[in-house]
């Protein structure tokens, strides 16, 4: 019996060392050292007498054998995560925990405030946030929910539409002042546009306009503080900048140009039986969105 425990976890070590394709990586992620997690695929390999990893000096590649391990660990996976949440879940309480993956901006301006509210009525509920860029798979990761700004939701997952937002060009009146305001989009090429890295084309009335920044950076909230320093023109979320708008600190520029428009999903896994808390935050979450942001 010891010896298939720890030939589960040899497994489990390689799907990690698998999804990375890098042992060091894997090992970070892990927790482990380099060296443990190489000796365990070893002995992993000679226990099923086939390789399933290829190495060299630069890179790792899987051997058909490992592709197969791979593909049934991740369903392995993802059944014990089902089979944690659905144990986890007690259907009657509104106590425990709720563990949710949300984009930095969203968290900022909306999922903070409703998880304060949430909270205020129902104490005994914790709420434990992933705040990032990052698309977890709800599959292979033990999210209750997810919350993401996308046209397309995943297929296999509970989508519900929360929200729609747009995109909106915004600029200081002191720039505006001293560089003049664009009165047509062609005019943009003329100004100092700051962008995010890697999207820089503009999409204004469905049309691509392709942008030269002085700046590019990977952060909005950043974007916005170059905005409000007077350092030029910037397309970010509406609801990132809206309050700057009110207050006049910022200007929109264009503002009869048509944007990209983006929701947001409430999303979850297919629970046949869901939890009480977890049901009453949705709907929590769906009524304060209805009240304050749309």
């Amino acid at each position: 019996m010891l010896r298939e425990h720890k030939k589960f976890e040899r497994l489990f070590l390689f799907a990690e060392v698998a999804r990375q394709l890098s042992f060091t990586e894997a090992a970070n992620t892990l927790g482990i050292s380099r060296g443990y997690l190489s000796e365990q695929i070893k002995q992993l390999e000679q226990e099923l007498g086939r390789p399933l990893l290829i190495r060299s000096t630069r890179s790792v590649k899987l051997t058909a054998q490992g592709q197969l391990v791979l593909a049934r660990m991740g369903s392995i996976k993802s059944s014990l995560i089902d089979l944690d949440r659905q144990i986890r879940h007690d259907h009657a309480s509104l106590s425990g925990q709720i563990r949710i993956t949300a984009p930095s901006l969203f968290t900022q301006r909306f999922l903070l405030p409703i998880c304060r509210e949430f909270n205020q009525a129902y104490p005994e509920v914790t709420l434990s946030i992933d705040c990032s860029y990052k698309t977890h798979d709800l599959t292979q990761n033990d999210y209750d929910l997810a919350l993401r700004a996308t046209n397309n939701p995943p297929q296999n997952m509970v989508a519900k539409k929360l929200y729609q937002y747009r995109h909106i060009c915004c600029a200081s009146p002191h720039y505006l002042k001293q560089f003049g305001i664009p009165t047509s989009i062609e005019q943009l090429q003329q100004h100092q546009c700051l962008t995010a890295i890697e999207h820089e084309t503009w999409w204004l009335n469905k049309q691509p306009l392709n942008i030269k920044p002085q700046i590019s950076i990977n952060d909005n909230r950043m974007l916005k503080t170059l905005a409000l320093q007077h350092h030029g023109i910037i397309l970010v979320p509406e609801y990132l900048v809206d309050e700057d708008i009110a207050q006049g600190k910022l200007v929109t520029v264009l503002p009869d140009v048509i944007t990209e428009r983006f929701n947001t999903y409430l999303i979850h896994p297919q629970l046949i039986d869901q939890s009480t808390r977890l049901t009453t935050f949705i709907q929590f979450t769906k009524q304060w969105i209805a009240q304050h942001a749309v």
